[in-house]
């Protein structure tokens, strides 16, 4: 048998910690729901189960995140989402209604997915291997493509020091998006933060309230 006595490096040591953080309960801990789509209340219902008792998250404060289309009836659809939670027993510690999303993603965010994208474009829209995407698909799903570049800067600017996120997952159309592409949203939204849970109901509901 042989035994090591050197001493673990810091990038050794959070490796470790990033491995067992699940292993041990987070006292005050922070888990923001992004909820971006209505998927029948699944990404809602997840974050609320995972602060109840014997989760490594019991007793974790709820920030709830949704987006809307028009700073003038922010107010309202705030009032809307709380009163939503309530109806549902779901307890929350904040609701933010977030109107920017239309907003142009910054130069260092486009410059950085089109280093990661660059890879898998192909020469030649005619012949497109399986899972890699084209320039007139970049160029079609343009705006889709910057609006999950701006999510992932509000993200960042959000929801940088939550213990856990929680997001609905972007809808994978198969024939109209490529892999590469799609995992490309992702990867950029995802990068950099803490652990981070996509989730994508039916749309059938899962949550039920007393009228």
């Amino acid at each position: 048998t042989i035994f090591s006595t050197r001493r673990p490096t810091t990038e050794q040591k959070a490796l470790l910690a990033s491995i067992s953080r699940f292993q041990r309960k987070i006292k005050k801990g922070v888990i923001d729901v992004w909820w971006l789509y209505d998927d029948g209340g699944l990404t809602l219902l997840i974050p609320h189960l995972l602060t109840i008792p014997k989760s490594y998250l019991e007793g974790a404060k709820l920030r709830v995140f949704t987006i809307s289309t028009s700073s003038r009836t922010m107010e309202q659809e705030q009032r809307s989402m709380a009163a939503l939670l309530s109806k549902f027993r779901i307890s929350f510690s904040d609701v933010a209604v977030i109107s920017d999303i239309g907003r142009k993603p910054q130069p260092e965010t486009l410059m950085r997915w089109e280093k990661l994208i660059l890879p898998f474009i192909a020469a030649d829209d005619s012949e497109c291997p399986a899972g890699m995407t084209t320039q007139s698909e970049l160029d079609a799903q343009k705006q889709k493509t910057n609006r999950q570049l701006r999510a992932a800067e509000l993200l960042r600017e959000h929801s940088i020091d939550a213990d856990l996120i929680v997001m609905t997952l972007p809808v994978p159309r198969k024939g109209m998006v490529s892999a590469s592409l799609y995992l490309s949203w992702l990867d950029i939204m995802t990068r950099g933060l803490p652990p981070t849970l996509l989730v994508r109901g039916n749309q059938t509901s899962v949550l039920t309230f007393y009228s």
